[in-house]
């Protein structure tokens, strides 16, 4: 085993390099870089002047598209027409952009083995303060949540698999058909309307994890506070998971009810309660208790995001979306970076759980 987390561990260092080399060539060739949105902005901010100067002048001035192609004579940038190449050139300075793109990567990649991610090009702060301020929501949030769905989805599918075919059975599978057919995100739009203040009650906050005022509070104080906020960003992640999970637990529970040992373990006088979780439990068990890593990412990855943007929360979900609106490059490698390293450590850790749960699993021969 020794040597199998060896080889996986080295594995991680060429996935993650091939990752992010991918990326960075993407980017390069996306319009609209923060170069061309700074320029945006201050042509926005000189058309604005000449508007308010020119009084009843008419028109709103508009600044032309950028372009990145960098070809003809003209300037390399088509909506920094009209403003002094020197503030072009100090725009590209300070944004690391008047350096080769290969220099650019090296440098980059030499700063992520030391977990250094530069700083933000708009929020002026340094990226790793950025993450380390909002990783606590996403982490606490994907981590509840994965929680609450193995809570409920183990219990209902194992007694949907004993039930199957009754009227249980036909009952929660429509419910978990629901659960399936509709998105996290839209079932969070219909708990802010029904139970935030959109339309009909106001039990529970919109914004944060944490009321205002309440930073000095007393520890319990705080803590009943932080789970107020998290009920509803919790129930829409948990509603839009538990389907998946709940069919396979069932399905599982199904195949291994089927097979031979649970017919001879019958035939010795076992009992059901026995049958069911002192053989078949272990092994339907192996794949759903193993996948938990993977369900954690999951959940972390994609639910989460569209979650933390309808409650406005401040995780790395909505910090990556805002830093991709704006091109804030470094926001967003450091956090495709972070992401990255975090799904491939739990992909081992997975595969760690197998031999945990089934200690007859040896990946060293394979």
């Amino acid at each position: 085993m020794g040597a199998y987390l060896l080889r996986r561990l080295l594995l991680v260092v060429p996935t993650l390099f091939g990752i992010i080399l991918i990326n960075f060539a993407v980017v390069q060739f996306a319009p609209g870089g923060p170069v061309d949105q700074m320029i945006a902005e201050l042509r926005g901010q000189a058309g604005s002047s000449v508007g308010r100067i020119s009084g009843e002048g008419g028109g709103e001035t508009r600044a032309p598209a950028t372009d990145n192609s960098g070809g003809g004579s003209g300037p390399r940038y088509r909506g920094a027409r009209g403003l002094d190449p020197a503030i072009i050139r100090e725009i590209e300075h300070n944004f690391g952009f008047d350096k080769p793109a290969s220099e650019r990567f090296w440098l980059m990649l030499r700063g992520y083995l030391q977990f250094d991610f530069g700083r933000s090009l708009f929020r002026d702060r340094p990226v790793i303060d950025l993450i380390a301020e909002r990783m606590p929501v996403s982490v606490s949030l994907g981590l509840w949540s994965t929680l609450i769905i193995y809570l409920i989805s183990i219990p209902l599918g194992i007694r949907k698999a004993v039930r199957d075919g009754s009227r249980f059975d036909l009952w929660s599978s429509a419910v978990v058909l629901v659960g399936y057919a509709i998105p996290g995100f839209l079932f969070a739009i219909l708990l802010v309307v029904l139970f935030a203040g959109g339309t009909f009650l106001q039990w529970f906050p919109l914004r944060g994890l944490l009321s205002p005022g309440l930073e000095g509070a007393p520890f319990p104080t705080r803590a009943l506070d932080y789970a107020w906020h998290m009920v509803l960003p919790t129930i829409a992640l948990v509603v839009g998971g538990f389907a998946g999970l709940t069919m396979l637990t069932k399905n599982c529970f199904l195949e291994e009810i089927g097979k031979q040992y649970v017919v001879t373990a019958r035939a010795k006088g076992a009992d059901e309660k026995r049958v069911l979780y002192g053989h078949v439990f272990r092994n339907a068990m192996l794949l759903i208790i193993a996948g938990f890593p993977s369900a954690f990412i999951g959940i972390l990855f994609t639910g989460a995001l569209l979650v933390e943007i309808v409650f406005s929360l401040d995780g790395l979900g909505l910090l990556g979306f805002d830093a991709a609106i704006r091109r804030d490059y470094p926001i967003m490698f450091a956090t495709l970076y972070i992401f990255t390293l975090l799904g491939l450590v739990m992909q081992i850790v997975g595969d760690m759980m197998y031999t945990v749960v089934d200690p007859r699993i040896d990946f060293e021969s394979r």
